[in-house]
């Protein structure tokens, strides 16, 4: 209805309102006639009958139901428990039926109805409207307060009732403690509207009460409540957001908070929203299924976990990661003008950052706000950094982010590896292209990462290749620290790899498994439950490793202690062999900045020590600060002395004899 039709109604209602608790009143006061109470005013307002052929005027000139009518509907009183209802509502709008309640229980003070004046002078009445389970009661349309007897204590309606009668559609103060209205529906990428198309049409099949739980699976809480909004609007439903932490912990408040929300389920409509995603603990998830289990009418379980109820049928739908065409569209509608300046950076984002509407609305406004005062170069260094910080805080706990200061230079190896490295960065660069402009994409979701193996002894550059990847591609590297992801607990060493690659993908991290071996080890023959647990995880990676998306690095120096399975996954496996004496005077070369002062350095004297790269930097680090105490630049003598050190703490006196000739 518009705003003049809600006020025609509005005040229709309460002509209607008034004319039923004439009704009710006139009811009462012919009682206390017959039954000879002393002082029965006259009728005021005319004949019974002419007060409800009022009443069926005032409702001739509704052009909605009644609020009265539709509770009652709603509820599905019977006449008596309506007038009951009224009667109620009658004392609190109307002081003259007040005082028939009064007159009938002989005391002016008692001015609130009860059981007994109702059953005594209302027609068709019936015991059982005082019992728990009818709907009075059920549903907390009355409050029966302390009285001597059942029939004897005063009834007074419920505000939230008496607000709905009188046309004032507010929610309970009760529940505006727990719940949380979704305004309207949000835009959604195609996929996603599907989804909730599907839903209206599951409802549609039957009665609100025969409805089963929709339970929403996957990581994406703000597209699952968008498809939640968005089909509860189709429905002509209210969306109310309930979280699961929230839930009352005694039984009695929870149940009392179920036919709290019943009663506005039923006179809304409503739909609840369900948020079980932050809750990972099996006693809390029981108590959050139990909860949905009970409810009435449209209820939405989101969690991560699939859900089990024993009352109430459950149908399940997947809400899956936007795919990278929709995710470019929502890019493109959240920056605004900003769209057009930044349409050649879209794909390069789209390919590196996985992130749902949410996120992507949310970092488009943000970034649109500078259009007026950055140019196009810096918005696209806004937005990109903006999209590196928005996983951080998720991954900052499981894993370490390593600062990326190499470069290309830093490097030396092989041209064959520098090569595959090289290409490894262009897949990670063009994979909007190929995927979803190509059309590779739609053949499979899976495999479409890049998993990569770095293998070789310590110190030959493994962690600097990748620092150089991140680098390149402008990503955080997150190094796996193992110590917080595998536990002893069965099931948590799975949940702390989820959180990771979920994360990861969002945030297009690069992951960096260092000594993968540790983790990706080979799986055993199964001898104990330990063994089959293990089996489990492994296996577990196998899964998340083929579904990943994005760029997954692992480093060992034991390649054959992999599984099998894993290297079959691999996209590339790079060598970083032990280097020979050539590379080694080109990482010496390289090893000081340009900033460090040297004298008489002899490179080829230098790489006769066979150490790897990482044992190169140590000595000339090491070196720097010897002659730095020293106030001198860099010489042999330093290097000698640094390195003699160094071969010591590696416990390799042969090594000795190769730097003898250094000073």
């Amino acid at each position: 209805m518009t705003g003049a039709a809600d006020a025609d109604w509005s005040e229709a209602n309460r002509r209607h309102l008034m004319a039923s608790v004439a009704v009710v009143r006139e009811r009462l006061r012919l009682f206390a006639e017959r039954a000879g109470a002393p002082s029965t005013p006259a009728a005021d307002g005319g004949s019974l009958d002419l007060l409800e052929r009022a009443r069926e005027q005032a409702r001739n000139e509704l052009s909605a139901p009644a609020a009265i009518e539709r509770i009652a509907a709603a509820f599905e009183l019977s006449s008596f428990e309506r007038d009951i209802l009224l009667l109620c509502v009658g004392v609190e709008l109307d002081p003259g039926l007040a005082g028939y309640c009064a007159l009938l229980q002989g005391d002016r003070s008692r001015v609130r109805p009860t059981f007994e004046v109702a059953l005594s002078a209302l027609p068709d009445s019936h015991w059982s409207a005082l019992t728990p389970e009818r709907p009075l009661r059920r549903y907390r349309l009355i409050e029966i307060m302390a009285g001597p007897t059942l029939t004897a204590s005063p009834l007074c309606v419920s505000e939230r009732i008496l607000h709905s009668l009188v046309g004032i559609d507010q929610l309970d103060e009760r529940l505006g403690l727990l719940l949380a209205p979704e305004l309207g529906p949000r835009a959604l990428a195609p996929t996603h509207h599907a989804l909730a198309a599907d839903i209206v049409q599951l409802w549609s099949r039957a009665a609100p009460s025969s409805w089963p739980v929709v339970a929403l699976s996957g990581d994406e809480r703000y597209e699952k409540l968008g498809v939640a909004t968005s089909a509860a609007a189709a429905q002509g439903l209210t969306l109310h957001v309930l979280h699961a932490a929230d839930l009352p912990s005694s039984h009695a408040e929870r149940d009392e908070l179920l036919r709290l929300w019943e009663r506005e389920a039923r006179l809304s409509p409503s739909a609840l929203f369900l948020d079980c995603e932050e809750m990972e603990a099996p006693g809390a998830l029981r108590v959050a299924h139990s909860f949905a289990d009970r409810c009435w009418g449209a209820v939405f379980l989101a969690s991560r976990f699939p859900a089990r109820l024993e009352r109430r049928a459950v149908t399940s739908f997947e809400v899956s990661k936007l795919r990278a065409t929709e995710q470019r569209l929502v890019w493109r509608e959240a920056l605004g003008p900003a769209a057009k300046v930044l349409e050649g950076h879209l794909d390069t984002l789209v390919a590196s950052f996985n992130l749902g509407a949410g996120s992507i609305q949310t970092l488009g406004h943000q970034v649109s706000a500078h259009f007026e005062s950055e140019g196009a170069e810096g918005l696209a260094v806004r937005l990109w950094e903006s999209c590196r910080a928005r996983a951080r805080p998720r991954l900052d706990d499981l894993a370490q982010r390593i600062p990326s200061t190499a470069g290309w230079d830093d490097l030396v190896l092989a041209h064959d590896e520098l090569d595959t490295l090289r290409t490894l960065a262009a897949q990670a660069r063009q994979r909007y292209r190929v995927y979803e402009s190509w059309g590779f994409g739609e053949k499979s979701a899976r495999g479409l990462g890049i998993g990569v193996l770095f293998a070789g002894v310590s110190g030959t550059g493994k962690t600097m290749a990748a620092e150089i990847l991140s680098r390149e591609l402008g990503l955080d590297l997150v190094r796996v620290d193992l110590s917080q992801v595998v536990s002893k607990y069965i099931g948590e060493t799975e949940k702390n790899l989820s959180r990771i690659f979920d994360a990861a993908g969002e945030g297009g991290a690069l992951l960096l498994f260092d000594e993968a071996d540790a983790l990706f080890g080979k799986r055993s023959e199964v001898k104990d439950s330990h063994d089959r647990y293990a089996n489990i995880e492994v296996s577990y990676l196998l899964q998340r490793m083929e579904a990943y998306q994005g760029l997954a690095i692992l480093t060992t120096n034991m390649k054959n202690a992999l599984d099998t399975a894993f290297l079959r996954r691999l996209r590339f496996v790079v060598t970083f062999p032990f280097p020979d004496a050539q590379q080694r005077a080109e990482i010496w070369r390289r090893v000081f900045p340009r900033k460090t002062p040297t004298e008489g350095l002899d490179w080829q004297k230098l790489a006769r020590l066979s150490v790897t790269g990482g044992n190169i930097r140590n000595i000339a680090v090491n070196a720097a600060f010897l002659a730095a105490d020293a106030g001198d630049p860099v010489r042999m003598e330093h290097l000698r002395r640094a390195a003699s050190a160094e071969c010591l703490k590696l416990e390799k006196p042969a090594l000795v004899a190769e730097i003898a000739g250094w000073a």
